[in-house]
């Protein structure tokens, strides 16, 4: 895979979707969605998982970064390319979702056996995780022996629990954020409008002023960017 390192962060450029579906048809690994915020942080736990495993260009800051690197690179969402991959490999591979709160994952588990027929999920379960319920959940994987897992609980948290479990039942795993929310039905994906120009974080710093805080992690990127490429030179 054609890649670059940014900030420490091991980023892999995929020139469509299709590309990307090709690229990890056979791998166990941790698909982790790098944006401008996640590669500001300066986590080297995080760090380490993104770079033993699969990190790709969820927001358009990734893809600049890689652009400048020469490499041919598309911005792929997370919160849209789980259901590609659901769509390739729903007749021949099973499905573990793990995330959001009992009502979400239910509805989500539902729609989805009603919209991909050929469906196999083998387990499911909320994404509050309690004492004793982490081992619990690596029992069930370790019995049920899923091929892909989708963990929903925001990052970095689901990067890390994702990394323990891939150490106790190999398999393809996938963080998914709020993804099974929006599917499931409890919230929107921003408009077309936002997403042609590339603000679906203006959206959802619109719906959740909360947010505030992380977005101040763009003006950091924006700063890593113009120290690490020299734009204005």
């Amino acid at each position: 895979m054609n890649s670059a390192i940014i900030n420490g962060y091991k980023i892999n450029a995929f020139s469509s979707k299709d590309d990307f579906l090709e690229q990890i048809m056979y791998e166990k690994k941790i698909l982790v969605a790098m944006n401008a915020e996640k590669i500001t942080k300066n986590s080297n736990r995080l760090r380490d998982i993104v770079n033993s495993n699969i990190g790709y260009s969820d927001g358009v800051g990734a893809v600049i970064a890689l652009k400048q690197n020469r490499l041919k690179a598309v911005k792929i969402a997370g919160s849209e390319f789980w259901l590609d991959i659901i769509e390739r490999f729903s007749k021949t591979r099973t499905f573990y979702l793990v995330g959001s709160t009992k009502t979400v994952i239910e509805s989500t588990v539902d729609r989805l056996k009603k919209e991909y027929s050929h469906i196999r999920i083998v387990g499911y379960r909320d994404g509050f995780l309690k004492r004793g319920d982490k081992r619990s959940l690596i029992e069930d994987l370790q019995n049920k022996r899923p091929d892909i897992v989708f963990v929903a609980q925001g990052s970095p948290k689901q990067e890390f629990l994702m990394n323990e479990l891939a150490k106790e039942h190999p398999a393809l795993y996938m963080g998914l954020g709020g993804s099974f929310d929006i599917y499931g039905g409890d919230k929107s994906r921003a408009p077309k409008l936002f997403l042609n120009y590339h603000l679906e974080w203006l959206y959802r710093l619109l719906k959740e002023p909360t947010r505030i805080k992380r977005q101040f992690r763009l003006i950091k990127f924006i700063l890593l960017y113009i120290i690490l490429f020299n734009i204005f030179k």
